[in-house]
């Protein structure tokens, strides 16, 4: 078991840590952004009017992106019957409205697979040193567990990261069952276990399954995003191994 210390504050006999993908690992701002404001005006382009409503929504003000908005902590399934609640206001009936948002994410993701997010600085090092220490490492992500193995793919991440886990038709952020049902996947008890994410529900998912500890980091400085963290940090190299 390893000592993991960020900033002032040490957790001892860690076996494992989970993190988030979009906003902690994975620098996705601008392609999350991107596939808001093309999945609105897909919509918008069938259903006048409705583009501007939508992108308040999805937590897009101009070329700005709300971490703590829909479309950047909100599993797919989430935002697609979000996107169909505004479409049924117009008078369509509700599988429609369904369709039209699925179609909607489906095209605009299509469109941008040619320009996916890149890593944060500091992530591919950080994991390779957690591996290299014996720790289990894991992803816990809102994504779909495909968009998960993508990009774990995508980013050569297969020699260090051991669970690749996302939300499908199952539970969503912030239900512990997510963590337990991870931590079970690796033999590794909540207890000792440790959580890394950017958002209020990978605070509240750890802490509900009694996890060692949870790590909130944000990037824009915003502390209420990660409400119920232990620490808070800003770079993924504050994450240190102190002993093991």
């Amino acid at each position: 078991m390893v000592t993991i210390k960020c900033r002032n504050i040490s957790f001892s006999d860690i076996q494992a840590i989970f993190f988030d993908k979009n906003g902690t690992l994975e620098d996705s701002e601008a392609y999350l952004r991107s596939l808001g404001q093309k999945s609105a005006r897909i919509i918008d382009a069938q259903i006048p009017g409705i583009g501007e409503p939508l992108l308040m929504a999805f937590g897009i003000n101009g070329d700005i992106l709300d971490p703590a908005g829909l479309i950047s902590v909100a599993s797919r399934r989430e935002t697609e019957i979000a996107a169909a609640a505004y479409i049924a206001e117009t008078g369509r009936g509700w599988f429609e409205s369904l369709k039209i948002a699925r179609q909607a994410l489906d095209e605009a993701e299509k469109y941008l697979s040619s320009s996916p997010a890149p890593l944060f600085t500091g992530s591919l090092n950080l994991l390779k040193s957690l591996s290299m220490a014996g720790m289990k490492l894991g992803i816990i992500s809102a994504a779909t567990t495909a968009e998960v193995n993508d990009f774990v793919a995508r980013h050569q991440l297969s020699d260090y990261i051991q669970l690749k886990k996302g939300v499908d038709d199952g539970p969503s952020k912030p239900d512990p069952v997510l963590f337990l049902q991870a931590c079970q996947a690796l033999g590794v008890e909540p207890t000792n276990t440790l959580m890394v994410g950017d958002a209020v529900g990978d605070m509240q998912m750890a802490r509900h399954a009694q996890a060692a500890g949870c790590i909130g980091i944000t990037w824009v400085g915003k502390l209420d995003h990660v409400e119920g963290a232990d620490v808070v940090i800003n770079q993924l190299d504050e994450i240190v191994i102190l002993a093991s």
